[in-house]
């Protein structure tokens, strides 16, 4: 009985690796024209995001100078403007978290290409889809994240809207 054929077990096929669709290494001179055309924009929007993220930052700090400032100014409690300042603080490096990240992948992602234009390497090219791709899937986890909270935010904006009306 030990030799009998199994009805239930599974099918077996031999493992037969996927072929590639391009050769490796071979770029068409298209591939190449947007490769080269892209790349300058890439760093320059990461350049951009590295400056946003330090004006991001310059401003939370300034935030913890100017709330308690604003307080005196309206008589409000110092110590009400010096939490709201701090909170403003991790707001703003919260903000500048989120920016610097993905403008790190595209200054990255610029960088290879254009190394892999210089020097032909197919590592260069492999790292900056690679970067390219952690750009996406990083965007892609914020608006999940976005989406998520925005149902709640629409009932706290609703319940805060009804109970002001009291």
């Amino acid at each position: 009985m030990s030799e009998a054929v199994n009805p239930y077990q599974s099918p077996e096929t031999a493992v037969v690796p996927e072929n590639t669709l391009v050769a490796q290494g071979t770029l068409t001179e298209t591939m190449l024209f947007y490769l080269k055309a892209t790349a300058p924009w890439l760093r320059f929007i990461g350049i951009l995001g590295f400056v946003g993220t330090g004006l991001t930052v310059l401003w939370g700090i300034a935030s913890v100078a100017i709330f308690p400032i604003w307080g005196e100014a309206w008589g409000e409690l110092s110590q009400i403007s010096a939490a709201l300042g701090g909170a403003a603080l991790l707001l703003f490096f919260g903000a500048a978290a989120l920016i610097i990240i993905p403008s790190l992948f595209l200054y990255r992602a610029g960088e290879k290409i254009r190394n892999y234009l210089r020097t032909g390497m197919d590592q260069d090219l492999e790292l900056a889809l690679k970067n390219n791709k952690s750009f996406w899937k990083f965007y892609g986890i914020v608006c999940i994240v976005y989406l998520a909270f925005l149902p709640l935010m629409i009932i706290v904006a609703i319940v805060a809207g009804v109970a002001s009306a009291f």
